[in-house]
């Protein structure tokens, strides 16, 4: 089985439907979900001007070679509706392989680690939530060190777990 960590985020409708949604797909056509950030509010990156999105980052052993892993993410994003019409466009859901074992791989389709990491402090805190010590093969070094070396000062709130406790 092959580790990988998948960003997922949107900030259309929603957010944490989306969020939940491509969590259940993915367990189902991708492999098991091992690990969950909690959920993060974000402001947007790149295109500054549209909504916060809610951002997770989660964990799966996959059986999946990288390309069929993209596939079967950008199948998920297609049932949800995800369209591509304006780069760091809004979007009812986005998912990135940050990280695939510890591979190192630059293909047309697909570049991992994904490339903008070190640059992302919406990317970095839930990763770093369920990765600290996780060496990034790129800049060799832990995600907690990219974190703490970050220069985007965009906010990331952590949102806090609702239980319900209700005994009616």
């Amino acid at each position: 089985m092959n580790d990988a960590y998948l960003l997922i985020g949107g900030n259309v409708g929603d957010r944490k439907y989306y969020l939940t949604k491509s969590v259940e797909l993915i367990a189902n056509k991708c492999g098991k979900i091992e690990q969950q950030s909690s959920l993060y509010e974000t402001a947007a990156w790149g295109k500054l001007d549209q909504g916060a999105f809610l951002n997770q980052v989660i964990r799966i052993s996959t059986s999946l070679e990288p390309i069929e892993l993209l596939n079967s993410i950008l199948n998920v994003e297609n049932i949800l509706g995800r369209k591509r019409e304006e780069k760091y466009g809004s979007r009812t859901i986005d998912i990135d392989i940050l990280y695939y074992n510890n591979l190192t791989l630059h293909d047309a389709a697909l570049t991992i680690p994904h490339p903008r990491i070190s640059e992302r402090r919406f990317v970095l805190t839930p990763l770093c939530e369920i990765a600290s010590h996780l060496i990034d093969p790129i800049h060799n070094t832990t995600i907690e060190s990219l974190l703490q070396a970050c220069q985007d000062t965009l906010s990331v709130i952590k949102l806090p777990v609702i239980v319900n406790n209700d005994i009616s």
